[in-house]
């Protein structure tokens, strides 16, 4: 059963917050984040993306890069604009992006019950990313960045997520991109006892987007283990920053696909090879796929709906039965010979927050020759996935909204 801790968060005061809280460090690259920090020099990509302050083009894994953010993250509390709650608390986060809104908990989530497979996995990591990941906790002595994780919608959990929401907020501001970000502090000894019981009867905890988050996290542990002869398994490196959100609430978009070139093919020979696996139709206007196992192609100006032929995939298997797979199996593999999505170049990925005008602009570019267009994995998908011990294709999920960091950071 899935064990949840109260903890004391280091957060902005109530006046930073909308300045400080920013978005997550790996949906924006070292340009991005100098930008950013150049119109608002108090954004917390100061400490997650900390090459902001160093010379431009140094190793973003330089150690001088780690040093740095602890240096900022010493900064931001020694002028009191990051400041530690006195007690242990869990918080509750809402965010709102149109009409979508998801409420979820603030908790340090057990490191043991991820290796044990009650917080289950669904994504290989990359050994890169992921020690990135641990020389920035090791160095800031921090987690910055919340792990995502849903569960199975709860009613005892959804009544106390709505009684906490009721409380006065210690933050309510919309970031740049619209989005609307709220924070409640539950200090109450009653609730955070209720909160640790209704949890403590949830039996799993799956992670939606965080992978390199948490497995930095177990790492990390070892190392303050192994150097900590007083080790006791209760100290706050023994667990990670989370938000639990319950699976009715999490939003899951498209993740789409851009190639740059057709294999050497013509138009007429592409699309004569696509029509092997593919029903294929011309359509007026875009094509969003209107259900599993539908995509949307656009290809020379013009789009066209592909639908799957039934004896192309594997119902029974719920890997290959995803619309990634049935991309990768029988067009981006045997027509455009891109094996492998994680390292092939001609290959890109574009998030569903940026709508279909933004595949129709690649390919127009001429950057691109071919874009496809995705229904989105369902978190039942996942859930599936995850139980049964099987890994997603690469980029087979876009959660939105994004979680902002420093919103409340774990002090390690």
């Amino acid at each position: 059963m899935a064990t949840v801790k109260p903890f004391q968060g280091l957060r902005p005061s109530p006046e930073q917050a909308a300045q400080i809280a920013a978005p997550p460090y790996d949906v924006m690259d070292s340009e991005e984040a100098r930008a950013v920090t150049a119109n608002n020099p108090l954004s917390f990509l100061r400490v997650t993306k900390s090459e902001v302050d160093l010379p431009t083009g140094i190793d973003t894994h330089s150690p001088q890069v780690y040093q740095k953010a602890r240096q900022n993250l010493d900064y931001y509390i020694a002028l009191g604009y990051l400041r530690q709650d006195p007690k242990p608390c869990f918080y509750i986060y809402k965010l709102q992006m149109d009409q979508h809104v998801q409420v979820g908990l603030v908790a340090a989530a057990s490191i043991d019950e991820y290796e044990n497979n009650i917080i289950r996995k669904h994504e290989l990591t990359r050994p890169d990313k992921e020690q990135d990941r641990v020389d920035h906790i090791l160095a800031t002595k921090a987690q910055t960045g919340a792990v995502f994780l849903t569960c199975k919608a709860d009613k005892t959990v959804a009544d106390l997520l709505a009684k906490g929401s009721q409380k006065a907020p210690v933050y309510d501001f919309t970031s740049p991109d619209g989005i609307s970000h709220t924070l409640y502090v539950i200090d109450d000894a009653a609730d955070i006892a209720a909160i640790e019981a209704a949890f403590a009867r949830i039996p799993v905890l799956y992670i939606a987007d965080g992978h390199h988050r948490s497995a930095a996290a177990a790492r990390v542990r070892d190392v303050r283990r192994q150097s900590n002869p007083q080790h006791s398994g209760e100290e706050e490196y023994n667990r990670f920053l989370t938000v639990i959100f319950p699976d009715n609430m999490v939003q899951i978009m498209d993740y789409n696909r851009v190639v740059q070139d057709l294999n050497g093919k013509t138009e007429e020979e592409f699309l004569a090879a696509v029509g092997r696996k593919f029903l294929v139709e011309g359509r007026q206007g875009s094509s969003k796929p209107d259900g599993i196992h539908t995509f949307g192609m656009y290809l020379a100006g013009k789009w066209y709906r592909l639908a799957a032929k039934p004896d192309t995939y594997s119902s029974s298997d719920p890997v290959a039965n995803l619309d990634v797979s049935i991309l990768q199996d029988n067009l981006l593999a045997p027509v455009l010979a891109i094996a492998d999505q994680r390292t092939d170049r001609r290959i890109n990925f574009v998030g569903g927050i940026r709508g279909m005008k933004e595949l129709e602009r690649l390919v127009d570019s001429g950057k691109y020759a071919v874009a496809f267009a995705l229904y989105p994995t369902s978190v039942q998908e996942l859930m599936t996935i995850a139980d049964t011990g099987q890994i997603m294709p690469p980029k087979s999920t876009w959660f939105e909204p994004k979680l902002r960091d420093a919103m409340v950071i774990h002090l390690i």
